[in-house]
C-alpha cells in the first residue's frame, strides 16, 4: 500500500513539477530603452565566437585580431541574410492580410533563419578575407566550432521569446508556454508579461537543438585536434552536423511554417545543404594549411571550380609544412642583395685632374690603368668587372 502511494505521488509530481517553465517575459524596460533577451543572446553569441575564433586562428598560426577584422564584414551580412531567409519563408506573417510589412524590419522581435545567416555571412567573410588577403577555407575551419557555439547561445533567446517549440507533449521535460499581456490587459506574446498560468506544454525543440549544437562543437574540436584537417573541410563538417540535428528538430515542430508537398521548407533546406556539405568534405583538398599560408598574401588559392589546381595546393601544403609559403625568385633575391651600381661612384669618373695632361686634358700614361679592357672596349666611362 505504501509503495503504491509513493509511486502515485512520484508520478503526479513528475507530470507537474518536472516541466520546464518559460520566462515570464522576454523584454525589460530601462526607462524608454527596451532590453530584449533575444538580442542579448545574439550579441553574447557573436562576442563569444569572435573571441574563441581568434584564439583558434592564432593557434593555427594566423595573426591576432584577424577574426574581428573579418567579422566586421561577416556579422552584418549574416544578420541581413538571416532576416531575409526568415521573411522569405514566413512572408505571410508580414505581408498577409491585415499584417504590417514594416515589421519585417523588426529583427529584435526574433526571426533569424540560420540558412540565410550562414549563406550571406559567408559572403561577408569572403569579402573580408579578400580585403585582408587570407584564405577563406582556413578561416572557416578556425571559426566553425565558435559559430556553432554562438548558435547554441542564440537558442536561449528563443526560450525567452517562447518560439521554435514543438508539438504538445506529456514528457516530464516538456516546456510550459504562457500567454503574455501588456499593461492594458491585451494579449502581447512578444512584449507582455505572463500571468503564470500555462496555456500548453510542448516539446522544447529549442533545447534539443541547443544540446545537439554543443555536442557537435565538442566533436568538431576533437576531430580537429586528432586529424588536423583543413581547406574548409572542418567547416563542411560543422554544416553537415548542424543539418542532421536541424532536420530531426523540424520533424517535432508543428508551428506555422511554409510547406512544400506537405513538408516544412526547413526540412528540404537541411537535406539539400547536408548533401552539399558532405560532397565538399569528400572532394575538397586534403591536408592542412601551413602557418605561413595563413599570413596576408601567404598563398594564392584557386577558384572552387578549379579542382585540379585546388588539389595541387593541398599537396604542396603537405610537402612544404613548416616552410615559408612565399619564396622570392632567385633573380629577385640577387637584385635585392646586390648594391645598386648607379649609386656607386665610378673610379674613372672620379679621376683626379692632376693625372691629366694640362694642355690636352687626356690622361697621362702613368694614370692609364693597366691590365684592363676598358680602353679596348671603347667604354672608358664604365668600370667593367
Amino acid at each position: 500500500m505504501t509503495v503504491q502511494v509513493l509511486a502515485d505521488t512520484a508520478a503526479a509530481g513528475t507530470s507537474v513539477l518536472a516541466y520546464i517553465p518559460s520566462p515570464s517575459q522576454g523584454v525589460w524596460h530601462l526607462g524608454p530603452l527596451p532590453l530584449r533577451a533575444y538580442a542579448l543572446c545574439i550579441i553574447i553569441g557573436i562576442i563569444t565566437a569572435i573571441w574563441w575564433g581568434d584564439k583558434r586562428w592564432q593557434a593555427r598560426g594566423g595573426q591576432p585580431g584577424t577574426v574581428l577584422d573579418v567579422a566586421m564584414f561577416a556579422v552584418p551580412f549574416g544578420l541581413i541574410g538571416g532576416r531575409l531567409y526568415h521573411v522569405a519563408t514566413d512572408w505571410e506573417k508580414y505581408f498577409g492580410a491585415g499584417k504590417h510589412p514594416i515589421e519585417a524590419l523588426y529583427i529584435w522581435q526574433g526571426g533569424l533563419g540560420i540558412w540565410g545567416a550562414v549563406l550571406l555571412g559567408g559572403v561577408g567573410a569572403w569579402i573580408g578575407c579578400r580585403v585582408y588577403r587570407i584564405p577563406l577555407p582556413a578561416f572557416g575551419d578556425a571559426i566553425a566550432p565558435p559559430i556553432l557555439l554562438a548558435q547554441a547561445i542564440g537558442r536561449l533567446g528563443n526560450w525567452f521569446n517562447q518560439e521554435l517549440y514543438g508539438r504538445e507533449t506529456t514528457l516530464p521535460w516538456g516546456l510550459e508556454i504562457y500567454p503574455r499581456f501588456d499593461a492594458d490587459g491585451q494579449l502581447d506574446m512578444m512584449n507582455g508579461v505572463s500571468n503564470g498560468v500555462a496555456e500548453k506544454v510542448v516539446q522544447p525543440t529549442f533545447l534539443y537543438e541547443l544540446l545537439w549544437n554543443l555536442l557537435v562543437v565538442f566533436l568538431l574540436v576533437q576531430i580537429d585536434k586528432r586529424y588536423r584537417i583543413g581547406h574548409g573541410r572542418l567547416f563542411a563538417l560543422y554544416v553537415a552536423g548542424y543539418c542532421v540535428g536541424r532536420f530531426v528538430v523540424e520533424l517535432l515542430r508543428d508551428d506555422e511554417a511554409t510547406l512544400i508537398a506537405g513538408i516544412r521548407v526547413n526540412s528540404f533546406t537541411a537535406a539539400i545543404v547536408f548533401l552539399g556539405a558532405l560532397a565538399y568534405f569528400m572532394f575538397a583538398t586534403r591536408g592542412r594549411e601551413t602557418a605561413a599560408q595563413l599570413q596576408p598574401n601567404g598563398m594564392e588559392r584557386p577558384w572552387p571550380w578549379q579542382i585540379g589546381a585546388l588539389r595541387r595546393v593541398g599537396a604542396e601544403s603537405e610537402t612544404t609544412a613548416g616552410e615559408p609559403a612565399v619564396v622570392l625568385e632567385k633573380s629577385e633575391t640577387d637584385e635585392s642583395s646586390t648594391p645598386d651600381k648607379k649609386s656607386e661612384p665610378d673610379v674613372n669618373e672620379t679621376e683626379s685632374t692632376d693625372d691629366k695632361d694640362p694642355e690636352t686634358g687626356d690622361p697621362t700614361p702613368e694614370a692609364e690603368p693597366s691590365g684592363t679592357d676598358a680602353t679596348k672596349s671603347g667604354d672608358s666611362g664604365k668600370n667593367v668587372t
